[in-house]
C-alpha cells in the first residue's frame, strides 16, 4: 500500500476559500391524484413552512502546508540522536499541522460568526438528512480514477440527487497506521488509526477532496468527514511521545515508568515495538501508583492478544539519551494509543480541534463523526475497583468543546457513541448535534430476525422516558462496522432494573444476555453460517446477510430470483422504519447493491488475528464502471451484489434503489425527519411496530410497519391520534378515519410499511 506523506513533496498555496454549504433546495411535491376527490391529500409544501431563508454562512480558511514546506531526505539512522530524524517526524507529525492551520485562524473575525454554544440537531438535518456512508478500501473505481474522484463525480452526485441521498461521509481518508523508523506500517484498524491530517494517495489528494466538495455543493449535498478524538495510530506523533520531545508525551495517557519498577514489566520481543499487558502485571503497577488499572471493560478483547488496556514499549533512548519505558493507554488495538485530555500542556487537544479546522476550513467539509468520542476521560477509583472510564464528565466537557468550535465555524458534528442511552442524551445536550442509534439498531434486527417488535418498542420507549429526541439520532443501515449488539444500556447502567419482555421480568443484565443469545442463534451458526461472530461486540454481517439469515436462507450460493424479491422487500422495511421517523438516515455502498459477506477463504489474513469484520467489507461498484474488476484498488474482495450497480438499477422502476427514493420523497416532502417522536403504542399483532410523530407544522404523522413475511390487518390506535382522516402519504390517498376510540384499521402487506398524516 502507497502512504506516501504529501509532507515529502512541495505542494502549492491555494486561496480560494473551502465551499459554502448551500441551503436545501426544495422539493416540488408531487401532483395528487383524482384532485376533485374529496378523499385525495392536498397538495402541501412542509419545506416552506420549515426551513425559513437564511444567509449563507461565512467561514474563515487555513491551509495545512505552505509554500516553504522544504522535504527533509531520509539520510542515516532513525534515532533519536539523528537530528534529521527528529526534524522529519515533527514535519510529519499532526500536532505540527494543528499548530499551523490554527495559528491562521487566530484574530479572524469570521470565527465568530455563527452560534456555536448549544447542539442543534435539526439545523444539522437541515443541511444534510439523508447519508450515504462511504468506505473507501470497498469503492470500486473507473480506470485510472481515486476514490476521492469516484465521490466526486457529477455522475454520482447525478445518482444520488435522484434516490434523494443530500450527503456522503466519505469515511476515513487520511493517512493511517505507523511509523517503523522512515518507513510507514499498515493501518490494523481500517484507517481509523490516523497519523496525519494528509490525505493517503490510496484514496486521492487534498486538491480532489476539494472538488469534490464543490461538486457536492453543486448539487445541494454536504460532505461529511472523520476526526477521532479518542486515539491516533503510532505515526510521527507517538514516535515523538516516545522520544520525551516537547510537548508530545502530553498528547498521550502514557506514563514513564521509572527504572526502579522495570522488573514489573514484561519483555517485548524482538522485532515488536510494544505488548500487552496481561491483568496480572496491570493490577501490580496499579498497586505500585504508577498507572490507573483496569477499566470498566476491554473493548476488543482476545485472550493472549488484548487482555488489558495497557500495553508497554521496550527500553527507548529519549532525544536526551535517557533510557525510558513507556506504558500507554489504548482502549481499542494497541496500534491506537489514546490520547489524553487533561494534559497540562493541552497537546492532544490541540491536535484534535487542528485535524477538526483542518477538515472543515481547508478541505471543505460541512460535517464530521467523532469517532471514540465517549472514552476522553479516565480516574481511578478506590478499593481496587475499576477505573472510571465510561459516562465521564471530562468526556461531556471536551465534547462540548469539540462541537462547540466546529459549529462557530458553521459546520456540525455526530457522534458513534455507543454507551448507556443515558450517556448518550448527556453529552448530545452539551456536545455534538447528532448522535449514531445504538439504542434501536440491534433491536430492529431483533424483530427483524423474530418478526417480533417488543423489544424495539421497549428500546423506543425506554429512549423516550429518558429524554432522548429521536431527531438527534443517525438510524442507519450498514456501516463499516459489526452489527454491534453489547446493549451497554441493559448490560451495564442498567444493569439491574427490572424489565418485562414476552410477559417475563428480566434484570437488564440477563435481559442484554436473552437478546444477544436470540441474535447468535438466529443470525449465526447453523441458521446463517455465512455471518461471524466478532469478539464479544457484535456480528459481522451485511443488512441483506441479516436478511436471509431472518429468511432461513442457510446458503448464500441457492439464492433465487424470487429469495432476492423477498430481500428486497425486507430491506426496503428496515428502509422505511429508519427514513420514517424523526432524525438522519442513512445507508451504506453494501445496501444500495445488496452486498453479501465475502467468504472466509477470501479474506484470511485479514480476519487471522480475530477480526471477522472484513468478511462484511467486501468490494462494490456503485456505477457499473469496471464490471470486470474482481477488487477495489485497496485489495478488497469484490462482493456479490444481489441489486446490481445503481446505475442499472434507477433504469428500473421495482429497483431497490427507485423504490427507496419513493420512501425518501415521502420522509423529505413531509418533513418526517424533523417531527418529534410522541407516542409508540401498543399493538395487536406482535410484528407491527407503529410510531406516532408530531410534525413541526403541528400535524400528526403515523409510521407502521410490518416485520414479518405476512401480510397483516391490524388496528393503529394512540390516545394521541386527533380526529380526522388518515391518508397514506405516498399515494396521497384516503386509508381510513380515526374513530371514537382514537384508532382505525389498516391491511399492510408482508414486510410492508405505511407513512400516514392525519387530516381534519
Amino acid at each position: 500500500m502507497n502512504t506516501r506523506s504529501e509532507g515529502t513533496e512541495p505542494t502549492v498555496e491555494l486561496t480560494a476559500q473551502a465551499p459554502e454549504q448551500p441551503g436545501e433546495v426544495t422539493e416540488q411535491p408531487e401532483p395528487a391524484t383524482d384532485p376533485e376527490s374529496a378523499d385525495v391529500l392536498p397538495e402541501l409544501s412542509f419545506d416552506e413552512a420549515r426551513f425559513a431563508a437564511r444567509p449563507a454562512r461565512l467561514r474563515p480558511h487555513a491551509r495545512r502546508k505552505k509554500l516553504d514546506s522544504s522535504p527533509i531526505v531520509a539520510p542515516l539512522e532513525p534515532s533519536s540522536s539523528n537530528r534529521a530524524y527528529v526534524e522529519w517526524l515533527e514535519e510529519q507529525s499532526m500536532l505540527h499541522d494543528a499548530k499551523r492551520v490554527s495559528r491562521q485562524l487566530a484574530g479572524d473575525h469570521r470565527m465568530w460568526s455563527n452560534p456555536y454554544a448549544h447542539p442543534n440537531p435539526r439545523a444539522a438535518l437541515q443541511r444534510a438528512s439523508v447519508w450515504y456512508t462511504a468506505y473507501p478500501l470497498s469503492h470500486i473505481t473507473g480506470p485510472g480514477e481515486s476514490f476521492l474522484g469516484a465521490l466526486g463525480s457529477a455522475e454520482l452526485w447525478a445518482a444520488f440527487s435522484k434516490i434523494g441521498i443530500d450527503a456522503v461521509h466519505t469515511g476515513p481518508v487520511k493517512l493511517a497506521g505507523g511509523l517503523h523508523g522512515w518507513e510507514p506500517t499498515p493501518s490494523v484498524d481500517g484507517h481509523f488509526d490516523r497519523m496525519s491530517m494528509a490525505i493517503d494517495p490510496l484514496f486521492g489528494t487534498e486538491d480532489q477532496y476539494r472538488e469534490m466538495c464543490e461538486t457536492a455543493a453543486k448539487h445541494n449535498g454536504t460532505i461529511i468527514d472523520d476526526i477521532v478524538p479518542g486515539h491516533t495510530g503510532k505515526g510521527a506523533d507517538f514516535r515523538l511521545a516516545e522520544l520525551n520531545y516537547r510537548d508530545y508525551p502530553g498528547v498521550y495517557h502514557m506514563i514513564d515508568i521509572p527504572e526502579s519498577s522495570w522488573h514489573l514489566l514484561p519483555d517485548v520481543p524482538e522485532g515488536r515495538d510494544s505488548i500487552n499487558l496481561t491483568p496480572d502485571v496491570e493490577q501490580a503497577l496499579a498497586d505500585e501508583g504508577l498507572i490507573i488499572g483496569a477499566l470498566q471493560r476491554v473493548i476488543f478483547y482476545e485472550p493472549g492478544v488484548k487482555e488489558t488496556n495497557w500495553s508497554v514499549t521496550p527500553p527507548i533512548r529519549d532525544f536526551r539519551g535517557v533510557m525510558r519505558r513507556w506504558v500507554y493507554l489504548h482502549y481499542f488495538k494497541e496500534g491506537q494509543p489514546t490520547i489524553n485530555w487533561l494534559d497540562p500542556t493541552c497537546a492532544g487537544m490541540r491536535l484534535v480541534m487542528g485535524d477538526a479546522m483542518h477538515s472543515l476550513l481547508d478541505l471543505g467539509s460541512g460535517g464530521l463523526r467523532l469517532d471514540a468520542n465517549g472514552f476522553l476521560g479516565v480516574e481511578k477509583t478506590l478499593n481496587r475497583q475499576p477505573a472510571w472510564s465510561e459516562g465521564h464528565p471530562l468526556s461531556q466537557a471536551a465534547n462540548q468543546m469539540i462541537g462547540s468550535l466546529v459549529r462557530k465555524v458553521g459546520g456540525f458534528t455526530f457522534q458513534e457513541l455507543n454507551l448507556a442511552i443515558d450517556d448518550i442524551k448527556r453529552t448530545g445536550a452539551v456536545g455534538p448535534d447528532l448522535s449514531y442509534d445504538f439504542i434501536t439498531r440491534p433491536a430492529a434486527q431483533v424483530a427483524l430476525a423474530t418478526g417480533d417488535t417488543e423489544f424495539l418498542r421497549l428500546v423506543l420507549r425506554e429512549a423516550m422516558e429518558i429524554g432522548v429526541d429521536q431527531a438527534s439520532l443517525v438510524h442507519a443501515l450498514q456501516n463499516h462496522d459489526e452489527l454491534t449488539y453489547e446493549l451497554v444500556h441493559f448490560a451495564a447502567a442498567h444493569r439491574d432494573d427490572v424489565y418485562t419482555l414476552g410477559g417475563e421480568e428480566y434484570r437488564g443484565a440477563d435481559l442484554a444476555e436473552h437478546i444477544r443469545q436470540t441474535m447468535r442463534d438466529t443470525l449465526t451458526g447453523d441458521a446463517a453460517p455465512y455471518n461471524a461472530i466478532f469478539t464479544q461486540n457484535g456480528i459481522a454481517s451485511t443488512t441483506a446477510s441479516i436478511i436471509t439469515a431472518s429468511l432461513g436462507i442457510t446458503d448464500l450460493d441457492e439464492i433465487t430470483d424470487a429469495d432476492v424479491r423477498r430481500i428486497t422487500n425486507a430491506h426496503l422495511l428496515l428502509c422505511m422504519y429508519n427514513a420514517w421517523q424523526p432524525g438522519v438516515f442513512a445507508l451504506s455502498g453494501w445496501d444500495l447493491v445488496g452486498a453479501l459477506p465475502l467468504a472466509r477463504d477470501e479474506v484470511k489474513s485479514l480476519i487471522a488475528s480475530g477480526d471477522t469484520r472484513w468478511i462484511e467489507r467486501g468490494a462494490y461498484d456503485l456505477l457499473g464502471v469496471a464490471p470486470d474488476a474482481k477488487r477495489s484498488a485497496s485489495g478488497m474482495p469484490r462482493a456479490r451484489a444481489l441489486y446490481g450497480s445503481v446505475t442499472e438499477q434507477l433504469k428500473k422502476d421495482n429497483s431497490f434503489a427507485n423504490r427507496l427514493a419513493q420512501v425518501l420523497r415521502v420522509r423529505k416532502r413531509n418533513g418526517i425527519d424533523s417531527a418529534k417522536l410522541v407516542d409508540v403504542p401498543e399493538v395487536g399483532h406482535k410484528s407491527l411496530l407503529v410510531l406516532v410523530n408530531e410534525l413541526e407544522i403541528g400535524a400528526i404523522q403515523v409510521t407502521a410497519v410490518n416485520f414479518s413475511a405476512e401480510k397483516i390487518d391490524a388496528r393503529i390506535q394512540s390516545e394521541l391520534l386527533p380526529e380526522g382522516r388518515v391518508f397514506d402519504l405516498s399515494t396521497r390517498r384516503k386509508v381510513g378515519t380515526v374513530d371514537a376510540l382514537r384508532g382505525f384499521n389498516i391491511e399492510l402487506p408482508a414486510f410492508g410499511g405505511l407513512a400516514m398524516i392525519i387530516r381534519d
